[in-house]
């Protein structure tokens, strides 16, 4: 159902260069590139996430209550996610493990504030 997300960021070669080594780690690369920002994948035909400056021209803001879910297919990759986002400057939101009923994540908020998890199932 979900065809691709965007957040906004306020500093976009300081946010390409966040998402360009925090994806590498799950084997996604940036697929698009236009004037407002960038996107990455790991193919056209699958869901993609972007970062971009807002249309409007106003600043980029976080939004209460938004988060981004990440999917990978294990907990090595959780972890491997959750520590290089930190290592890059995210800060973090919980770290890894078991939340209950088989799903392990890991959550952190990117350089702009915005927050994203990292999950798996099982």
């Amino acid at each position: 159902m979900i065809g691709y997300t965007t957040l906004g960021t306020n500093d976009l070669p300081r946010a390409a260069a966040f998402y360009d080594e925090l994806f590498a780690v799950i084997g996604a690369k940036r697929l698009m590139e236009f004037e407002r920002g960038y996107a990455w994948g790991v193919s056209m035909d699958k869901p993609g996430f972007g970062v971009l400056r807002p249309f409007d021209g106003q600043p980029a803001t976080v939004g209460n209550g938004v988060m981004v879910a990440l999917v990978v297919d294990s907990q090595e990759k959780v972890d491997a996610l959750h520590a290089k986002a930190l290592a890059l400057g995210a800060t973090d939101e919980g770290a890894p493990g078991l939340r209950g009923g088989g799903f392990y994540a890991a959550y952190f908020r990117d350089l702009d504030g915005n927050k994203l998890n990292a999950f798996c199932m099982g």
